[in-house]
């Protein structure tokens, strides 16, 4: 019996979760496997009503599930950054989700903004290191409010964990496809000290993957080549910044923030899962926003805790809805949400 913890989220959160929670019911019929889900209310109006977000004792809960699916974060009457580093970032530390791991594939018919790209040239996946950088809050304000005000935000890499973000990116490459190349992205030629640490981390654990061709790009070559020559990649290594950045450009040449879907990681833990457009608030409750990349959020899960087959029957059900749809935009696919989502559930039973 596998535990998920569901958390609708904000705005459209709560819609495609719906979708992806049907599309996985639909599965564990067909491949005969049980699950049980429990849902939390963690996020924006919870926020509103009680001041609070999340409490350790929640996090500590969650430890005792097989995974989560969150369907977003972001309120419009909560400032930013509230929510995001109250729940997700929380999350991500806590529970030591030391990966995050995005697809960048275009699926059949979507329409890609990059001339004479097709699916066979856009397939790769970017591994970004989860909990260190400059995301750790490590920083401060001297003076702040006054004409000497100085911010400090420091990038904090450590050597541990560097290396299990490397190791996990080296095992993923090796069992990817025949192509085995991985790239590392930093800013070795200006940020001396902390990339200097991923060079000769990722150069000396190298050695042990003699299968394995590396490659380096500085990040803003990285995002050139990304547009020009997509089929290039493989898989990508990145770290927590860099990697933020570079999986949104990954989503638009993907076809969209509505097929974007991302696993925050612990290989050795409980893991969450999220479409990575966000919230949306203006679409809610209108039943036109794209589910498709909170279903394959759930694909992913499901592979994630064992459950291989039944991931890849739903990515490949995704693949052949794709056509059907007219656009992969809000309000605009020629669907309403969840009959887009039924639409998954019915190529799921005819495959």
């Amino acid at each position: 019996m596998k535990k998920i913890a569901v958390i609708g989220g904000d705005g459209t959160g709560p819609e495609v979760v719906r979708e992806a929670l049907k599309v996985l019911k639909e599965i564990a019929r067909l491949e005969n496997f049980k699950y049980e889900t429990q849902s939390f209310d963690f996020g924006g109006d919870r926020y509103l009503a009680t001041g609070q977000i999340i409490t350790d004792e929640e996090v500590a809960q969650l430890r005792n599930f097989d995974a989560i699916l969150l369907g977003a974060v972001g309120h419009p009457d909560v400032a930013p950054g509230i929510l995001e580093k109250g729940l997700l970032l929380k999350l991500r530390f806590d529970l030591d989700q030391y990966i995050n791991l995005r697809p960048v594939k275009l699926y059949p018919s979507v329409d890609c903004p990059l001339k004479d790209k097709g699916p066979e040239d856009i397939d790769f996946v970017i591994v970004r290191e989860n909990t260190e950088g400059l995301y750790t809050g490590s920083g401060g304000f001297t003076y702040k409010g006054t004409a000497n005000e100085v911010a400090t935000q420091l990038m904090v890499n450590t050597r541990t964990g560097v290396e299990r973000c490397l190791r996990y990116a080296f095992e993923l490459c090796r069992k990817r496809n025949d192509k085995k190349m991985l790239t590392l992205v930093a800013k070795t030629n200006v940020l001396t000290f902390a990339h200097d640490l991923w060079w000769r981390a990722f150069n000396e654990i190298a050695a042990e993957y003699s299968d394995i061709k590396t490659d380096y790009n500085h990040v803003d070559a990285c995002c050139m080549w990304m547009v020009k020559n997509p089929e290039y990649y493989d898989t990508i290594v990145t770290t927590n910044m860099f990697g933020d950045i570079i999986t949104d450009l990954g989503a638009m040449i993907q076809g969209g923030m509505g097929l974007a879907a991302g696993g925050n990681i612990n290989p050795q833990g409980v893991s969450m899962f999220e479409p990575i457009g966000g919230s949306a608030p203006k679409y809610t409750g209108q039943d036109v926003i794209n589910p498709l990349a909170a279903i394959c959020a759930m694909a992913m899960m499901l592979r994630t805790i064992d459950l291989e087959t039944a991931g890849d029957r739903v990515e490949q059900a995704v693949m052949r809805v794709t056509p059907q749809m007219k656009s992969m935009s809000a309000g605009k696919m020629g669907y309403s949400t969840h009959q887009v989502g039924d639409l998954v559930c019915k190529t799921l039973t005819t495959d």
